[in-house]
């Protein structure tokens, strides 16, 4: 079954609400934070449970249907919110445990001194079709 891993950067309890912006991070921090999450894909390849993943841009807008036809734009998401959706990982795993153990590994991803950052990561089963009843 595949799985959407969100990560989800500086949200919930401590100590992710109390790390320091990544645009304050050493370059050698950022570094070993990135190799650990791409170590983690190539892991993940090797057993067949990766399917993708990307970061996303901190820069970004809503938009949302108005009924007149044309989609309002607002201001946001913006890097100072308290909640920021920093990436995405889809992975395709046997079971909900499973997920639930490679999303707790990818939540200790190292930050600044090279500690876990114990990131809060949001696992959300894909939508599977129903099965198809035949007669």
């Amino acid at each position: 079954m595949k799985y959407l891993l969100l990560k989800h950067y500086r949200g919930g309890p401590a100590p992710v609400a109390d790390l320091a912006p990544i645009d304050e991070w050493t370059p050698a921090e950022v570094d070993a934070h990135i190799q650990f999450m791409v170590d983690f894909a190539a892991r993940l390849e090797k057993t067949g449970e990766y399917v993708d993943g990307q970061a996303v841009s901190p820069e970004g807008t809503f938009v949302r249907y108005d009924g007149e036809g044309r989609p309002p734009v607002t201001d946001g998401p913006f890097a100072e919110t308290k909640d920021l959706i920093a990436g995405w990982m889809v992975i395709d795993v046997e079971s909900w445990d499973r997920a639930l153990e490679l999303a707790g590994e990818l939540s200790a991803a190292p930050g600044p001194g090279g500690e876990p950052i114990h990131e809060w990561l949001e696992v959300r089963p894909f939508l599977a079709m129903p099965p198809t009843v035949t007669e």
